[in-house]
């Protein structure tokens, strides 16, 4: 009787334990998690959780979505729960800054109205049917908002880079400074506008640019860099001097984000304005710097490539004729899809490029973002500056089979490239020190072309009703928008990258019907090809003897036709008997996968636990065994 007492106290003891467990849980571990997804993909990177947790003003996040995209898509469903649960995590991070809102937008209703005035994109799941939504809102204090249109799977593995941006520009609204340094006309020219030439306006790239950012122009001759300005664009640098070179090195010295675009050879450049003649000069370069922060570029070496060249004019007046420039061409899987400026791009286009790498003494990390193909060659950028040949350029052309660097993100401790100032420097001071290095990881991306920039490379323009209107054929824009972006984020946006996606599919099981599809393909097709064939031959038949296309139809069925006929018939039994054995057979595999998977899941776990429990008792009893025998003894 006192077994069972001690037996019943030590059940409700373990109990009441139990419950105490998940009591102190629940009130002092409310957010503790153990992620073991493939790429962490639900673990917060260390720049979500700085910017997140650093926000002192309240942040309005209100999600919108549509239940039925889900059920009629389930990987809509579970996206949807990896936002939902992400967005939790920033709210809980946030110490109550971040303020959530889930809501279900119906058709005709003023939830569907609100979220198409806060700028999210309705769908419709099929012609007439009614739309969905699956965006997300956000606005702050000072009622600016921000918005994600529409969450998009393709991009699922840079959702929280695009939640943290936007958190990031509802908690500081400002838009950031950009400085222009270029020779190179990006605001227009002018003097062609006073000749009223046209497509002498602002250059397409830079009205892309000043949609996101307050562009301030840094003159050529520059001695220092505005310090409101967080990212530079240095388009096509020319003959800077030492002063200039160095007022940019210390910009990047002090932590500035550098977007260095050099090319060794440029047509954007206008004419010399005393002379009206061609530029002599057309490559561009920054000194010492690149060597100096470990990134080697050539600015009398040229790239070209046959994957995406271009067709031009060639030949003479007499005798024209198209060839593959390989000096112009597109950039198409050479695109970095990984980060997350060029993570959307499909295409950009190139004119005169050189290529860039990364000296092998330097520690700096180097990623392309833009890299040609395996059919491509460094030619001597001479071939192309004076009177190019596009037929005598592709008759030598000569690809190395591997690919070139044209653009790539630049991250570690640089150097200076000036030990101390050069003459015409402004002296150093306590105000603006000289700076032999930088203090911690310098940021910035360096593009070997600076043509990708003119609109005639990435749009067409049209005239609409008397406008002149611009219409991207390339990602041109996009990309060096991006880039700057990127830039402009800091650290925190910098490091987050393509964090991988939680759906992750039955790759086994698309193979085998994907195998078993193509088997299918193959025999329906030579069915058809059979059938068609044999049908052929039996209206030949019918048609008269020997087939002779004059002959008159016959009016009954001879032997030979009616052999050709049950011929057929047993073909097609025959055929069809082999398309459901294929489709049996890709059932019977899926099914012997997922019947394994099952007992994984339901037997065999269960058992491994049991086995270990009762190995468990085992042991405890040959130690207790043990212990009352020790004891005798």
């Amino acid at each position: 009787m006192n077994r069972i007492w001690t037996s019943l106290v030590g059940v409700l003891g373990a109990l009441a334990l139990v419950a105490a467990i998940n009591i102190g849980a629940e009130r002092w571990l409310p957010s503790a998690q153990l992620d073991l997804t493939q790429g962490r993909v639900f673990t917060l990177s260390p720049g979500t959780r700085q910017i997140v947790g650093g926000l002192t003003d309240q942040i309005t996040l209100r999600l919108y979505y549509s239940p039925t995209l889900g059920t009629r898509i389930p990987q809509y469903g579970a996206y949807a729960d990896r936002v939902r649960e992400m967005l939790r995590q920033y709210a809980e991070l946030s110490h109550g800054k971040i303020r959530l809102a889930f809501s279900e937008p119906e058709p005709f209703s003023d939830t569907e109205d609100r979220a198409l005035s806060e700028g999210l994109q309705g769908v419709p799941l099929e012609q007439g049917s009614a739309q969905v939504f699956f965006g997300l809102a956000g606005s702050n204090l000072l009622d600016d908002q921000r918005s994600i249109a529409f969450f998009q799977p393709e991009r699922e593995a840079f959702l929280e880079y695009d939640l943290t941006k936007l958190v990031q520009s509802l908690a500081n609204p400002k838009r950031p400074v950009l400085g222009v340094l270029s020779p190179l006309p990006l605001d227009g020219d002018p003097r062609a506008l006073m000749q009223r030439q046209p497509n002498a306006g602002p250059w397409a790239s830079m009205i892309a640019l000043r949609q996101s950012f307050v562009v301030k122009s840094v003159a050529t001759d520059a001695k220092q860099i505005d310090p409101d300005i967080q990212v530079l664009l240095v388009a096509h640098p020319q003959k800077l001097s030492d002063a200039t070179l160095y007022a940019i090195d210390q910009f990047v010295m002090r932590g500035g984000r550098l977007l260095a675009m050099v090319a060794p050879h440029t047509e954007s450049l206008p004419p010399d304005p005393a002379t009206g003649a061609p530029p002599a000069v057309t490559a561009s370069d920054l000194g010492k710097l690149l060597k100096t922060w470990g990134v080697d570029y050539d600015p009398d070496t040229a790239l070209g490539d046959l994957t995406g060249a271009w067709q031009v004019r060639a030949g003479t007046p007499s005798r024209p004729e198209t060839a593959d420039y390989v000096a112009y061409f597109s950039v198409r899987d050479g695109i970095n899809h990984d980060d997350p400026a060029t993570a959307d791009l499909s295409e950009v286009t190139v004119a005169s490029p050189g290529t860039i790498a990364k000296d092998d003494a330097s520690k700096i990390s180097f990623t392309p973002l833009l890299t040609s193909s395996t059919r491509s060659q460094l030619f001597p950028a001479a071939l192309i500056r004076d009177y190019p040949d596009p037929a005598r350029l592709l008759s030598s052309f000569k690809p190395d089979g591997k690919p070139h660097v044209i653009a790539a993100r630049i991250r570690g401790e640089l150097d200076s490239a000036f030990p101390t100032p050069p003459p015409g420097a402004p002296p150093a001071d306590d105000k603006h020190p000289h700076l032999a290095k930088t203090n911690g990881p310098a940021d910035l991306v360096v593009i070997a072309d600076t043509d990708m920039l003119a609109d005639r490379f990435w749009t067409r323009s049209s005239n609409f009703f008397g406008e002149s209107e611009n219409t991207p054929f390339a990602d041109n824009g996009a990309f060096i928008a991006n880039l700057a972006g990127t830039l402009a984020g800091g650290d925190a946006l910098i490091g987050l990258r393509a964090r991988g996606t939680a759906h992750h599919p039955f790759e086994r099981v698309d193979a085998m019907q994907r195998d078993a599809e193509l088997r299918y393909r193959q025999t329906e097709q030579a069915l058809s090809t059979h059938l068609d064939e044999t049908t052929k031959k039996l209206a030949d038949l019918r048609a008269g003897r020997d087939g002779a296309p004059n002959a008159q139809p016959a009016a009954t069925l001879n032997d030979a036709q009616r052999q050709a006929m049950a011929a057929l018939k047993t073909d097609l039994l025959d055929t069809r008997g082999k398309l459901r054995a294929v489709q049996l057979e890709l059932r019977r595999d899926i099914s012997r996968l997922e019947t394994i998977v099952r007992l994984i899941d339901i037997a065999l776990v269960p058992t491994i636990l049991l086995v270990a429990a009762i190995l468990l008792g085992i042991w405890r009893q040959l130690r207790r065994s043990r212990a009352r025998a020790g004891a005798r003894a």
